[in-house]
This record gives C-alpha cells, sequence and structure tokens, in this order.
C-alpha cells in the first residue's frame, strides 16, 4: 500500500467500510482448526448480509452481520457459515482518505487472528 493510511474510530464503524472483496495479507493461526476454510482463506467477499469465503481447496458462504458488545461497544463481525459460526473482535481498521484503501485486523474467537487488505 502506498498511500497513507488512517485509523478508522472504531466505535463509530459504519457497517458498509467492510464490505467489498479483502485478501488475507497476514495470518497468525490457532492450533484449534487449521483446516477450516476461514484458516486456509486467501479472499473474503463481504456483501451486504452475505459473505464467501475463498480458500485454494475450499469455498464456503453464509451471512455476516455486525454486532457490538454493550460495555464498550466495541465491534465484533460474526459470521455464520455452511461449515462453522464464529465472531472476530474488529480489532483495527485503517483506510486511505479517499477510501480506495483499507487494512482490517480480526482477532476470531479462536485465537486465529488475520489482517485483511484491500485491494487485492
Amino acid at each position: 500500500m502506498d498511500e497513507t493510511l488512517f485509523d478508522v474510530n472504531l466505535q463509530q464503524l459504519p457497517d458498509e467500510y467492510l464490505t467489498g472483496e479483502w485478501c488475507v495479507a497476514e495470518r497468525v493461526l490457532n492450533r484449534n482448526s487449521p483446516d477450516s476454510a476461514l484458516a486456509q482463506a486467501t479472499r473474503l467477499l463481504l456483501t451486504p448480509g452475505m459473505v464467501q469465503v475463498h480458500a485454494p481447496a475450499l469455498h464456503d458462504s453464509g451471512q455476516w452481520s455486525v454486532q457490538r458488545d454493550s460495555l464498550l461497544n466495541r465491534p465484533y463481525l460474526e459470521l455464520q457459515l455452511l461449515q462453522e459460526e464464529t465472531k472476530a473482535l474488529i480489532t483495527r481498521l485503517r483506510r486511505s482518505a479517499d477510501g480506495l484503501q483499507s487494512q482490517l485486523n480480526l482477532y476470531f474467537q479462536s485465537g486465529m487472528e488475520l489482517q485483511l487488505a484491500q485491494p487485492c
């Protein structure tokens, strides 16, 4: 990414900032489920309410939504896929001033971490 990215205030994160095609830039796997589609994902496609997970030998799809905890209003990405259901804390979202480049960090319940990037 060539352009400067700015942190987005996660307490005021609009859902539409999460839509689009995301490429997995970095991954820290957990030991529990290294064979899951999310653990092997190369791309995630988030459209309003729908998610597609693309991995070399696997594809999964389902629904997604953003949930917030009642205490700190922290956003969680809730994924309901055919093969699994999980939540991921959105730990960081950075975007360019024009919104064309983004970086999204997710920390899953399983301990897996993904850093996603746009554009692919």
